[in-house]
């Protein structure tokens, strides 16, 4: 993936004592170092106050040498317009920040606030803002709500830093006929400059039977200190193992940042096994995107989930409405990461595949787990990288667990407009006919990933409330 991303800031006001006096640069290069480094980001500051178009040239060229990708106004003081033109015609990803004022009588000591008005202005007549969007942010370098605003812009920008360059590996191709999930290479290299490579089923078998038998036993020890064994062979656990071993193996030698893996009917046949225990250990343990049927957006999602939230979410279908309930059953019989549990998880066999049959059940192993009750976000990046569709809810607890798999009941919706309901949700991903797989992460994490998608240049697919007939067009 990419290097380190790295922000710039650069002071502006016109000449005059009173950002010293009241030390406004001081406390912002203060705060934005400790906020920075608290998420792994570069800090450029620009050495010089520009007076004027010129000044500002020179301050953008030095973040811009320094490898800054996110450029930082900051009104200290009035700020000419022509600053923060120049700055705004950089192209650059841009925020503009103005500081409050330290009193409200006698002389206007900083005047930032209409600097800040006329800068954004300004902004919109030299750059396209649907695509080049710029934030502004209000407040002192030790308001809560500031940092806040800050924090979510600088995370939701590393993410789609981190997405530039990235490689998923497309293990054994897409499941049949989920023409649904296929995805356009061109398309996606070019909304977010995210690759992917195929690489043969076979290759994943050859590694799982030349594993070392110490380093299988070594795998197997740390899954099953991890989350019990119920029911699964030893034999069926090992090549769970093997599998871990094999796909650490692929991502590790070919560079790739997360994979996409057609988890059946292929392994079914050989070595007859099913790898879902393998993807949650993947993701438990690596915290490396597996998505499973080969969703190629899916692994992107989770990919910018983890760099928004730190960890990797759960793959999920939208299995079962309960819209009299106003619940979905968030629900797959595959992999998920064991730290979503609401209690200890267990291996088990995959509860679909072979079902019926004499031998019944045998194809291990999957992670059997309930998620914990709390606030959740459900997203899904569509479209070929072009679009994206977020919303908020609660895992709830319900008479019913859900099915065998990782599952909870997912209630109180909402989105960027207020209080929704489950109606809306499943009208929502029917009528923008969206994937069927979605990620679901631990926290309230929506408005980080609507303004990811914003610096991404994404859609934003929001909820369509629900209605009688067809949706009008």
């Amino acid at each position: 993936m990419s290097t380190q991303f790295r922000i710039g800031l650069i002071k502006g006001s016109l000449p005059s004592y009173f950002p010293d006096r009241y030390g406004v640069f001081e406390a912002a290069e203060k705060m934005l170092a400790s906020l920075t480094d608290e998420l792994n980001i570069g800090l450029s500051i620009a050495p010089d106050v520009p007076m004027d178009a010129r000044a500002a040239q020179k301050a953008v060229d030095h973040c811009r040498a320094d490898g800054a990708g996110f450029l930082l106004l900051l009104h200290g003081g009035f700020t000419m317009g022509d600053v923060g033109r120049q700055i705004a015609a950089s192209g650059l990803p841009m925020g503009a920040w103005a500081t409050p004022e330290p009193g409200h009588e006698g002389d206007i000591q900083l005047n930032s606030f209409v600097s800040l008005n006329m800068t954004m202005s300004i902004a919109r007549g030299v750059r396209d803002l649907r695509r080049a969007p710029v934030q502004w942010y209000i407040g002192a370098p030790e308001d809560a709500a500031l940092k806040a605003r800050l924090r979510q812009t600088l995370l939701a920008l590393r993410a789609a830093h981190a997405l530039k360059g990235a490689n998923i590996g497309v293990v054994g191709g897409l499941a049949p006929t989920f023409y649904n999930m296929d995805v356009s290479q061109a398309r996606l290299m070019t909304a977010l400059a995210v690759a992917f490579s195929h690489v043969d089923i076979h290759e994943m078998t050859a590694r799982m039977d030349a594993a070392d038998k110490s380093a299988v036993t070594t795998e197997l020890t740390r899954m099953t200190a991890a989350a019990d064994v119920r029911g699964v062979s030893p034999e069926q656990m090992a090549l769970t193992s093997r599998a871990a071993l094999a796909l650490r193996a692929i991502a590790a030698e070919n560079g790739f940042d997360a994979l996409a893996v057609s988890d059946w009917p292929a392994l079914q046949e050989t070595p007859g096994m099913h790898p879902g225990a393998a993807f949650s250990w993947i993701e438990e343990h690596d915290n490396l995107p597996v998505a499973s049927e080969g969703d190629v957006m899916g692994a992107v999602t989770q990919l910018s989930v983890r760099e928004i939230t730190g960890r990797v979410g759960c793959l999920l279908d939208m299995t079962s409405p309960q819209l009299d309930r106003d619940r979905i059953l968030m629900w797959h019989g595959g992999g998920g990461p064991l730290y979503m549990a609401k209690d200890r998880a267990a291996w088990i066999n995959h509860p679909m595949i072979g079902r019926g049959t004499v031998e019944g059940p045998r194809f291990g192993a999957i992670a059997d787990y309930e998620f914990a009750e709390g606030a959740q976000t459900i997203l899904r990046v569509a479209r070929d990288g072009t679009a994206i569709f977020a919303v908020e809810g609660d895992v709830v607890a319900a008479e019913e667990s859900g099915y065998t798999g990782c599952r909870g009941w997912v209630s109180n919706f909402s989105d960027r407009s207020g209080a929704s309901d489950a109606a809306s949700v499943v009208t929502s991903v029917m009528e923008h006919g969206l994937e069927h797989h979605f990620v679901l992460v631990p926290g309230s994490w929506r408005a980080a990933f609507e303004e990811f998608a914003a610096w991404s240049g994404m859609e934003q697919l929001g909820l369509i409330a629900a209605h009688d007939g067809l949706p009008l067009r």
